[in-house]
């Protein structure tokens, strides 16, 4: 997500050369079988016909990972206490300097299950706020990135200088690796996707952003060796849950990580398997330069799925309006970037903020986000191109 991992990603600083991804390669006679079975993915999913039939009725589908600018994390967002429509209507209101239809916006589980029935009320008036404003989101339900212990009630500020100090994850480390907390996770999934299976104003449902992230910033060393273990339990179960309400959006898991997402790929690690054989329309997050951008488009073809990049745009390590998105309207790519309004989780200051904060300075170029806090782009060319783009046609429907 917002989140980097630095020993894994190389730092914003040294992005990933697209010489150094995997370019996809005709199948063996020994993967051949694998890669057969990673596309055709779990029977109960969509079909490709249905995932490419339910994106053709979409617009070209832009947005960005949204939170309003006065909250910190998705708990300041969603409690009762500090919840702020008239905030999230004038900062959606905004979005349509951008023609953007769409919005990634994390829910938490300890939200609901704080207050059940106040928690859905509050979705259901951020859907009707969005869909005043032609916005649809895209949910997402779990998340294994930053702080791994978020407590319910008031957070804490921003660090200051500090990239996204306050994000939790979600499920919290504790309740993770207790399996008596899985009927609780399964009551949550169940009851979210159920309320709002069959309204439109939903997208789609991201089950669990990053689920392989060890963490980020200062977190990356903390993480427990039987995290990654039930992790790799939980996440077919939460597609299983999500999908036992029969929704009538698409469900699906962003790959993030590693040299090949390739049907069959070698490396691909037991989360990816199950992201890449779960999902109904295939998302995945690259803030990398335009080649590597290109490279990750012909590993993810093959599925023959929709595709959606939830996460890019990160100006210093090549990931740019300018060149990006251009190509994702050629390839018809739908495209949610990192960040909207400049806000508490400071999302426009670089990664390496956790190493280096930015307190005496600021950054040469902002890293994530479009708006300033007032709402006026960062740079205004950047709000033409979307609005430029929005214009022309895609090469394909869904290829």
């Amino acid at each position: 997500m917002k989140l980097r991992l630095w020993i894994l990603l190389a730092a914003a600083a040294l992005p990933t050369p697209a010489a150094a991804l995997v370019q996809p390669q005709a199948p063996t006679a020994a993967t051949r079988d694998a890669a057969a079975d990673a596309i055709r993915g779990n029977p109960a999913r969509w079909s490709q016909a249905e995932a490419r039939a339910w994106y053709a009725r979409q617009p070209w589908l832009t947005g960005a990972n949204y939170i309003n600018a006065g909250a910190i994390n998705q708990l300041d967002m969603w409690q009762a206490a500090t919840w702020n429509p008239a905030e999230i209507d004038k900062e959606l209101g905004w979005a349509k300097q951008f023609g953007m239809n769409t919005m990634r916006v994390y829910l938490h589980d300890l939200a609901y299950e704080q207050d059940p029935a106040g928690f859905k009320r509050r979705m259901d008036e951020f859907l009707t706020i969005a869909a005043r404003h032609g916005i649809r989101p895209m949910f997402v339900l779990f998340d294994s990135c930053w702080d791994p212990d978020p407590v319910i009630g008031p957070q804490h500020r921003p660090i200051p200088g500090v990239h996204n100090s306050g994000w939790v994850q979600s499920p919290g480390r504790a309740d993770l690796i207790d399996p008596s907390e899985d009927a609780g996770f399964q009551r949550y999934v169940e009851d979210v996707v159920g309320t709002f299976a069959n309204d439109r104003r939903v997208l789609a449902w991201d089950v669990w952003n990053e689920p392989d992230n060890p963490g980020g910033g200062s977190y990356n060393g903390e993480q427990l060796a039987q995290e990654r273990t039930r992790i790799e339990q939980l996440l077919p179960r939460v597609f299983a849950w999500a999908r036992s309400r029969k929704p009538v959006q698409p469900l699906t898991s962003g790959v993030w990580i590693g040299p090949d997402w390739s049907p069959g790929a070698p490396d691909l690690t037991p989360i990816q398997r199950t992201q890449l054989a779960e999902s109904d329309v295939i998302t995945f997050h690259n803030y990398e330069w335009p080649e590597a951008f290109e490279a990750r488009l012909a590993q993810l073809r093959p599925y023959g799925r929709p595709l959606i990049c939830t996460e890019w745009m990160a100006r210093s390590a090549g990931s740019n309006v300018d060149t990006i998105l251009p190509i994702a309207r050629r390839e018809n790519v739908g495209m949610i970037n990192w960040g909207f309004v400049q806000g508490e989780i400071q999302t426009h200051l670089p990664w390496d903020s956790w190493e280096r904060p930015y307190t005496l300075q600021q950054p040469v170029a902002w890293f994530h986000d479009l708006l300033r806090s007032d709402g006026t782009p960062y740079r205004a060319r950047e709000a033409e191109i979307f609005r430029e783009l929005r214009k022309e046609k895609s090469r394909a429907v869904a290829r």
